[in-house]
């Protein structure tokens, strides 16, 4: 028969570090899914804010390829 495996084979070194997996609860690995969350939030961000600045270049650039020369945008008086 084969010895168990909580003894090291000669040359091995053996493990300082036991599986520490075992002794977590079930609701410990919620730090990578908060981590998902706020990178999922910035990259939504960021492309919402990037649509914005394009569609303000693109509506600009049509203005000025139609060969008008006032295509600021005019804000109404409040």
């Amino acid at each position: 028969m084969s010895k168990p495996k909580s003894e090291p084979e000669p040359g091995e070194k053996p493990n300082p570090r036991p599986d520490r997996r075992s002794e977590r609860q079930p609701g410990d690995d919620r730090r990578g899914a908060i981590a998902g969350l706020i990178i999922a939030i910035v990259i939504l961000g960021v492309g919402w804010w990037l649509a914005r600045d394009l569609t303000a270049a693109s509506k600009m650039q049509d203005c000025l390829m139609s060969g008008r020369s006032n295509c600021n945008v005019i804000e109404p008086a409040r």
